[in-house]
């Protein structure tokens, strides 16, 4: 395997684990939805609904099978809205009320295009911080890894920065931050 093919590999790795992560987050309680409304579904379309004519069956399934998956999907989509909210530190209750109440999954894409970022916890005081974040700004408790020049984000296995060129070496990064350097 080649240098560059190596790094598409832990790229589409990266991303596989990251799925597997957000499918994780999706509630037992909207699984057993999920599923009893797909059953429901297929009792409504094959068992309420009149079938005396034999040549509407094709239709029937499609029909079951296109709302039951329409419905779960909803289910596991609310289950998964309602884990996320909470991770992110936002109001539970609203979101819930916003996706549940605009018809057709409206409100779920109304909260992914206004959702917070991630929050995380600064190791030192355990103040909420977001991601994005080097340093606490409560602490100064250095997070990631910076530029002791340009002061913009660097990965910990570089030796140089990307943007300035500066020898990061130089800079004396805390020794939690220097996993790979040796």
């Amino acid at each position: 395997m080649r240098h560059g093919e190596m790094g598409t590999a832990t790229r589409g790795t990266e991303a596989r684990l990251a799925g597997d992560e957000d499918l994780r987050m999706i509630p037992r309680w909207s699984m057993v939805l999920a599923v009893v409304l797909f059953v429901g579904m297929q009792y409504i379309f094959h068992g309420v609904m009149p079938h005396h004519r034999h040549e509407m069956l094709p239709l029937r399934l499609m029909m079951g099978y296109a709302w039951g998956s329409m419905f779960a999907s909803y289910a596991l989509l609310l289950g998964y809205v309602s884990r996320d909210v909470k991770r992110r530190g936002m109001s539970a209750g609203l979101w819930m009320l916003v996706c549940v109440v605009l018809p057709g999954g409206m409100g779920a894409v109304v909260y992914f295009l206004l959702r917070q970022p991630v929050l995380s916890r600064c190791p030192n005081c355990s103040t909420s911080i977001a991601a994005s974040y080097h340093f606490c700004p409560q602490c100064q408790f250095q997070i990631a890894p910076v530029c002791g020049k340009c002061h913009r984000g660097v990965k910990i296995t570089d030796a140089f920065c990307t943007l300035c060129g500066h020898d990061l070496a130089e800079d004396g990064a805390p020794a939690r931050l220097h996993v790979y350097s040796d």
